[in-house]
């Protein structure tokens, strides 16, 4: 269990250093790309705990999604909710067909 928790709380940290590396602008249009990217690839991959709970976990973020979320009007709101989930969902299948596809 101890192991288990080191492997993808190192690749969670990691992650999320990646995470503000990349999209230190904190705009939500970066921030939406970065997690359709990690959901993608968690799709595409199906990585073990360390790239997929641990590092690409870390690495997409619904909290920020939802933080721009509250800072804006009801119906921006409900977009960007609506469209953080769809993006995602169909992000992860995407990445998951290309993996079937070209085992």
């Amino acid at each position: 269990m101890r192991k288990e928790a080191l492997t993808v709380g190192t690749g969670a940290a990691l992650g999320a250093l990646v995470r503000l590396a990349v999209g230190a602008s904190g705009a939500v249009a970066v921030t939406l790309a970065l997690n359709f990217t990690g959901c993608f690839l968690m799709g595409l991959l199906n990585p073990g705990k360390f790239w997929g709970t641990g590092f690409l976990g870390g690495f997409t973020t619904f909290s920020a999604v939802s933080l721009a979320a509250t800072r804006n009007s009801g119906a921006i709101a409900a977009w960007l909710m609506a469209a953080a989930l769809t993006g995602c969902v169909l992000s992860w299948f995407a990445g998951d067909a290309l993996r079937r596809r070209y085992p």
